[in-house]
Order: structure tokens, then sequence, then C-alpha cells
């Protein structure tokens, strides 16, 4: 997807949809430092074991995930955040459907 890159005041939660049986994704900023982008998982999607080799942040924008980080399993709802260590496992599945905005720092 394209790099949103106006100046002006938007609603997170209104740039990414919903889709039946699908997770989106939207690439806010894309850069050699790092990369912010929003996701929209719907109810019983997720994403399989893998790790990243830098630390991201986990914004619920709306919904209900469930993030298991090294085995540890989280519930996040709307306004919650989690970080997701470099190099630790993790998982993300939706107990509904649910936002996030997904913010990950290169170093």
């Amino acid at each position: 997807m394209e790099e949103h890159k106006k100046s002006e005041v938007v609603e997170l939660k209104k740039l990414v949809e919903y889709q039946e049986g699908s997770v989106v994704s939207r690439t806010i900023i894309n850069k050699k430092t790092g990369t912010i982008t929003l996701f929209a998982f719907d109810k019983g999607q997720g994403l399989s074991e893998h790790t990243a080799p830098f630390d991201a942040l986990v914004y619920i924008l709306d919904g209900e995930a469930e993030i298991v980080i090294s085995r540890k399993p989280y519930r996040l709802r709307e306004g919650e955040m989690i970080i997701m260590p470099a190099n630790h496992p993790h998982t993300l599945k939706a107990v509904e459907r649910f936002k996030m905005l997904l913010t990950m720092i290169r170093d």
C-alpha cells in the first residue's frame, strides 16, 4: 500500500477496513529507520509464530486481541499497548475483530 504522506488530521481507525476472513494492512510510514503499519484482523484471524530483529510496539485501536510473546499470553483491548521485544517469538490472534497500529524502529 502507498505511504500516507500528507500533513493532515486523520482518524487511524478509518484508514484500514475489516474484510471478512482476512488480515488487511496499510503502511503509513516506511523508512530505513522504521515502519508504521495499520492492521485490521477479522475475528479468528492472526499471524503465526515468528520473530523480528527489532522491538515492535503494538497499539490496539479497536476490538480485542491475544498476543503471545515467548509463550506468555496477553489480552489487549482498545487503547492498550504492548512492546514485543526483538528476537522473542510472538503470535497474534483476533479474539474479536481488531485494528492495531504497529510501530517498528530499526536500530
